[in-house]
């Protein structure tokens, strides 16, 4: 089993146990409902492709494919599983899922890529849908691949179904504001966990890592937003850049040309001298050997499982919030939410109104989960899961 699952997993159990579930109930929820094992073809090549379909109970099962050479089944699973606690947390009508090939698509070509993206959506074609399961964009997959995908699923299906699918093109079906969704959410969040602290108009400062599409909107719209919270630091997988007097995130598209900073290895940037440390990356940054490193009092989750169990233990004892991934990173699947809402309504909003209805969603789920953990004294994702499972498990 690989640590996100495990992880997944142990907190999922702690959370239920907490609220009283049997062993069985628990069991059975971690089971997904369905899981498809295949390969693809692209170049005369086979690859491992898998989708997991966990958990339908609050809607159509919702979740990105990934296109990455180290997907695995147990990675898959986890995702599946953690986005039907995501949409749960925050109230969507959806269930969870995720899947993924292990590939590498900078080792193919155009032609290739698009081989295997359709291989993929023709394959599926049977189990998904805009009322069984909407897959989305994930690591190394964008709107163009979708786009693909949504036109063999058509050709396959023999209808037209454009809310199969989300994260299209504009001119596909997308959504206005989903490009900068996860890190507008991740603004949201942490707005109103400092709001709720009593911090939102204060001086502090903020390192990052990651600096792809999530980490760039997020470091953005917080400058756009919140000029007192200022960016010191910021991470790529090669180097951390550390900029004591302030980074100015509107005119930062690559950190490379941060040519004022002090350049350290990549990993430093855990325990870069900041308040905030928001971790946009990929899964397990912070382990239990660098847990230590981390200076920061407020950890914000924007990738997918970026804390392990056992890191969490640690600067949960060491008296660190860490704002949960199920909350913090949800703003891209209530966008793709809102995307879905359009396109069955044969509808299409206004980047503004995209905004407002996330704002509508996320607001409350940051809040409900704050007030939880200050009633129940539990932590933030312990009491977000507990959230999401009460809908979950009833």
């Amino acid at each position: 089993m690989n640590t996100m699952l495990a992880t997944a997993q142990a907190t999922i159990r702690q959370a239920a146990k907490k609220l009283g579930y049997s062993e069985a109930t628990i069991t059975a929820f971690l089971e997904p409902e369905r899981e498809h094992v295949f390969e693809v073809t692209a170049g005369g090549k086979r690859y491992a492709a898998y989708r997991v379909q966990h958990s339908s109970k609050l809607g159509p099962h919702k979740g990105g494919i990934r296109f990455h050479p180290n997907v695995s089944f147990d990675e898959v699973r986890a995702l599946a599983t953690l986005m039907s606690l995501k949409t749960a947390a925050v109230g969507l009508a959806l269930g969870g899922g995720k899947g993924g090939v292990a590939v590498d698509p900078r080792a193919l070509g155009e032609a290739e890529l698009e081989e295997l993206s359709r291989d993929y959506a023709r394959q599926l074609a049977p189990h998904i849908g805009s009322d069984k399961d909407i897959p989305a964009p994930d690591v190394n997959t964008n709107a163009k691949i979708i786009d693909w995908m949504v036109d063999e699923f058509e050709k396959t299906v023999d209808r037209k179904d454009k809310g199969s699918f989300t994260g299209k093109s504009m001119g596909n079906g997308g959504s206005e504001g989903r490009e900068a969704a996860t890190g507008r959410g991740g603004v949201i969040v942490l707005a109103e966990y400092l709001k709720d602290r009593g911090l939102l108009d204060k001086p502090l400062t903020v390192a990052l890592q990651g600096y792809g599409n999530v980490g760039y909107f997020f470091a953005r719209i917080l400058h756009d937003e919140y000029p007192n919270l200022k960016l010191v630091a910021v991470a790529n997988s090669k180097h951390t850049w550390l900029q004591p007097g302030g980074i100015d995130a509107s005119k930062l598209t690559d950190p490379t040309t941060l040519t004022e900073a002090e350049v350290l290895p990549s990993d430093a940037i855990i325990g870069a001298p900041a308040d905030i440390l928001v971790l946009a990356a990929l899964e397990d940054a912070v382990t239990k050997e660098n847990a230590l490193d981390v200076q920061a009092s407020i950890i914000v989750e924007l990738a997918n499982g970026p804390v392990t169990k056992e890191a969490e233990a640690v600067l949960l004892e060491a008296k660190k919030d860490i704002l949960p991934d199920v909350v913090a990173n949800a703003g891209g699947v209530i966008v793709s939410y809102l995307e879905w809402r359009q396109n069955v309504r044969s509808e299409h909003w206004t980047e503004a109104e995209v905004n407002a209805k996330l704002d509508d969603i996320l607001v409350p789920a940051a809040q409900a989960m704050l007030a939880r953990a200050k009633e129940q004294s539990v932590s933030l994702k312990q009491a977000a899961f507990e959230l999401a499972l009460i809908r979950l498990l009833g």
